[in-house]
């Protein structure tokens, strides 16, 4: 065989070997070429439907919800509390808003407004994903889609109501200027305190025209829009004062990177709070933080505040009218009238705070805020930042007896169990040193657990609270009600209740205790109707967070601090009690900053 032909043999041979190798079963379906046209010709089919939608949808008419109306407020007897909502908007021009302030509005809502052609896709597009996935309203809209669900649509979270967003807001970007786009946003918004529109805006919270407000002001109701609920200064938390006040920052920052303001300017920009919101009539004595009360409860659970204030609800309350009148009644008779401010400087300070739960259904059925709204509108009952001190103590006992904790020498904790109860002992276990004074800095020796409930030892509980470690004791807390607990540091000094709480959170806690370890959320709202939005109220009966075992051995021990302990004057020998069973806690917070008794029958 001569070279040429040895060469064909190899080549044909090498060809032969090369042959295609048929593919089989579900992968003769599945090539990239096949995966690929199907995705192009679902993107085409997409943009295809896109197209027809948009020639489809026609901008619609001035939505009909901007036109407000009033809410209806009920007791549980069908009784009417109040009524709220009256029309507060002033559309204003442009031009009366200053130029400054228009440009803040933009630096935080949307950069690229005088650029874009109204739509954010990826926003957006991020937007319906997170809707599909039940993660509820997303942002990423610019100024005129926002202008759109404001002034043409709706406050829901649907994918079709957003599609239509995008249809519209392109379309009204062709027909409008960014000028008019703009200002309708600015006059449509709502700004909370019933304030819709910028000029409506500018009067509840500077009471001033919109015209004379300052580049500072101007921002913080730029800020204020992302959750007026939650950003008004005079009603938010520390938290919701930290995010207003970053988002204010963050305006006049991007404005500075816009170029519409210098670094100098800047620095000479300083935060202005706004005044304190007007109390409209009706509202005095109680009734302002029943409803304030009840209108949180629906935003928390999902309602839009803007849905909320712009009204044609209506809102049935939990309170019982005879509980509600007995709880004022008792604040009057056992505190308010027993003040002088003239012979006790102190007395003109103190404020009450109360609530009582229903710890079978969850009802809130009385509630004291203060003692008048007009004069106080933070409600003392719903406040956060009182330290519960004392009555933290069964929350311990609670964490140690759930998950069967021991002592140091591995005894297990029960109410009988020893502990050194003497003043200032070190905390034994703990990384950080600890070494809490007993009230009057007492010794009391080797004490049980349940005379030491009885006697509120301070120095046992915090090395219970070891034992028990403490963040399972905190997260016991946030289990059995104490949100503000969540994502607190696990601390020794956390045992002694220094950490804020509002008496509805300790009654939470307490309901949870009663309702033998089944989490407990306080309702004030039996039920609210509207004739386009539907309520879905949680069920305030949750799961079981502490064991039935757990829960009835601390209320076993708290009935003791009622017959032989702490309580023992004031409660036990309450002249109504007529032989009920009642477990209790007293608790005083350093320099009698806040005294609480907080307490429940267990029949």
């Amino acid at each position: 065989m001569g070279r040429a032909e040895e060469r064909r043999a190899r080549q044909g041979g090498t060809r032969r070997g090369k042959q295609k190798v048929k593919k089989k079963g579900i992968r003769r379906f599945f090539t990239w070429k096949k995966v690929l046209g199907t995705f192009f010709g679902l993107c085409l089919l997409a943009m295809g439907a896109f197209y027809v939608i948009y020639l489809m949808v026609p901008i619609p008419s001035d939505n009909a919800e901007a036109k407000l109306e009033s809410n209806v407020y009920k007791l549980s007897n069908g009784q009417v509390l109040a009524r709220t909502g009256v029309l507060n908007r002033e559309t204003v021009a442009l031009d009366k808003v200053p130029k400054p302030i228009q440009q803040s509005f933009v630096a935080l809502e949307n950069k690229t407004f005088y650029d874009d052609k109204g739509v954010d896709f990826k926003g957006t597009t991020r937007g319906i994903l997170k809707t599909l996935m039940g993660k509820g309203a997303q942002g990423g809209s610019t100024i005129t889609q926002q202008y759109v669900k404001n002034n043409y649509l709706t406050q829901e979270q649907t994918v079709t109501r957003k599609l239509k967003e995008i249809v519209i807001s392109l379309k009204v970007d062709q027909r409008y200027t960014k000028d008019e786009i703009l200002a309708g946003y600015m006059n449509t918004s709502y700004y909370g305190r019933g304030a819709y529109g910028i000029q409506a805006a500018a009067q509840a919270y500077y009471g001033k025209d919109v015209s004379k407000l300052t580049l500072s002001e101007g921002t913080y109701l730029a800020a204020l829009l992302q959750a007026p609920s939650q950003y008004d200064w005079q009603t938010a938390g520390p938290v919701g004062r930290d995010l207003v006040q970053g988002r204010w920052n963050k305006a006049l920052d991007n404005m500075v990177e816009m170029k519409k303001l210098t670094p100098d300017e800047r620095k000479k920009v300083t935060f202005e709070p706004p005044h304190d919101a007007k109390v409209a009539p009706g509202m005095e004595g109680q009734t302002g933080y029943l409803v304030a009360a009840a209108k949180a409860e629906l935003i928390h659970n999902g309602v839009d505040s803007a849905l909320l204030d712009r009204g044609g609800w209506t809102i049935t309350l939990n309170i019982d009218p005879a509980k509600q009148k007995l709880l004022e009644s008792a604040v009057k008779k056992d505190l308010t009238d027993k003040l002088d401010p003239k012979k006790r400087k102190v007395d003109a300070d103190l404020q009450a705070g109360a609530a009582s739960v229903d710890p079978k259904t969850g009802s809130v059925v009385a509630l004291y805020g203060g003692q008048d709204f007009i004069k106080h509108q933070l409600s003392n009952a719903t406040n956060t930042t009182y330290q519960p001190a004392s009555t933290f103590k069964p929350v311990i006992l609670a964490a140690a007896f759930n998950q069967g904790a021991e002592t140091q020498d591995g005894k297990p904790i029960k109410a009988n169990t020893v502990y050194d109860g003497d003043s200032k002992r070190p905390v034994k276990g703990s990384d950080i040193a600890f070494a809490p004074p007993n009230e009057d800095d007492r010794d009391y020796g080797p004490i049980s657990v349940q005379d030491a409930m009885n006697k509120s030892v301070n120095s046992v509980f915090a090395q219970m609270g070891v034992d028990a470690h403490l963040d399972k004791v905190r997260d016991t807390a946030v289990a059995m009600g104490m949100a503000s607990l969540k994502g607190k540091a696990p601390v020794p000094a956390m045992t002694l209740g220094s950490y804020g709480a509002s008496p509805l959170q300790m009654a939470a806690v307490y309901a949870t205790l009663d309702n033998h370890g089944k989490e407990v959320t306080p309702s004030i709202v039996k039920t609210a109707e509207h004739k386009d939005h539907k309520y879905d109220k949680p069920d305030p009966i949750g799961s079981q967070v502490i064991s039935r075992d757990a829960a009835d051995s601390v209320t076993s021990v708290l009935t003791g601090v009622v017959d032989d302990g702490t309580a023992q004057g004031s409660v036990a020998s309450a002249d109504n009690r007529d032989g009920k069973q009642v477990a209790g806690k007293t608790g005083t917070s350093d320099d009698n900053k806040s005294a609480w008794f907080t307490g429940y029958t267990p029949d």
